[in-house]
């Protein structure tokens, strides 16, 4: 007599994982957001400085997990991974050698079954091309610090090291910052040429003279993140009138230019009509003398480069990115823009 089977019910299939977990990591603030195949958003966090030269490689990744948290994510280690790919786009991964570590930390987190990691200068890159455009031009960050990478549809790259002065670089708004105070310092006392930034970088923080501000400052009493608030007091003053300040607005405008050029040139588009992508708060504050400077510059040294400021969060771009990396639709990339304005 034969045995009859109980019916069992069928399990559900897992649920499908989200495709893109999106990072954008910078010196200031980091921002994730979680693509679901379509390009929509489905969760989004932020948190604080992505900043591994100074705190070290594993408690810079765990600034990412704060992102990730706050956007109410809880994924990684026994939880499992929260999307099918990490695009992270990180500031301050400047070299291969960094990127890979960088790697490593992050997939050891479990947080994607596949990882990769970028300069957070290429997701302004991949948000500034045209939509269906080869990936094909170059981008030049102008934020807290500056860097200049640019890229071939044949997967050649151009970069900079871009880790301060030891690197050849030149400005950024903590470097116009320094800038501002050595110059209205020297102005005061005697040094130097005669400059209105003497009286308003004091007068921000309410002080008469530039020794007391710098008292403040070198003792601890103004913290040094606010030092960020004395560059658009430089582009006023500049806008002003005053000669010291519109030097300096000029000569980032030259390094910002300079930058396009030679990376244009190391790729062999200087005359090709590609794109040159700007970005980052200095660049995106939009200040005439600075946008003047670099059309004219540009005009000169690289004629047929269409200029144009992204002013859409870095996420996107790293979003993009990730959804390269899926072969995802264009439908999902444009939804995503569309997300970002």
């Amino acid at each position: 007599m034969g045995v009859t089977l109980p019916v069992l019910p069928a399990l559900p299939a897992p649920p499908a994982l989200p495709s893109v977990l999106a990072i954008d990591a910078g010196n200031s603030k980091t921002d994730v957001a979680l693509l679901g195949p379509d390009g929509s958003v489905l969760r989004s966090g932020q948190a604080g400085g992505f900043q591994p030269f100074r705190t070290g490689v594993p408690a810079a990744v765990d600034v990412l997990a704060e992102a990730i948290a706050a956007a109410g994510l809880r994924i990684g280690a026994d939880r499992g991974p929260g999307a099918l790919h990490v695009s992270a786009c990180l500031a301050n991964a400047d070299f291969p050698v960094e990127e890979r570590e960088l790697a490593r930390e992050i997939r050891g987190r479990n947080w994607g079954r596949a990882t990769a990691v970028h300069n957070d200068t290429f997701a302004l890159l991949r948000a500034g091309l045209p939509v269906d455009a080869e990936p094909c031009g170059v981008a030049v960050v102008c934020g807290a610090g500056i860097n200049c990478v640019g890229m071939t549809p044949d997967g050649r790259t151009a970069r900079f090291p871009a880790v301060g002065r030891i690197s050849g670089d030149w400005g950024g708004g903590g470097g116009l910052a320094e800038e501002a105070l050595w110059f209205a310092s020297r102005a005061e006392d005697g040094r130097g040429e005669a400059t209105e930034l003497a009286r308003a970088l004091p007068a921000h923080f309410g002080h008469d003279t530039v020794y007391a501000l710098v008292e403040e400052l070198h003792l601890g009493r103004i913290p040094g993140t606010r030092r960020h608030e004395l560059t658009p007091l430089l582009f006023a003053v500049a806008a002003a009138g005053d000669p010291v300040a519109l030097s300096l607005v000029h000569r980032q405008a030259d390094e910002i230019v300079a930058m396009a050029a030679v990376a244009l040139g190391r790729l062999g588009l200087l005359e090709q009509e590609v794109p040159v992508v700007l970005g980052g708060g200095v660049l995106a504050a939009r200040h005439p003398q600075l946008d003047d400077r670099i059309a004219q510059g540009l005009s000169e040294r690289a004629p047929r480069a269409r200029v144009s400021v992204v002013t859409a969060p870095p996420v996107l771009g790293a979003g993009l990115l990730g959804l390269d990396a899926l072969g995802a639709p264009p439908s999902a990339h444009g939804k995503l823009r569309a997300h970002f304005g």
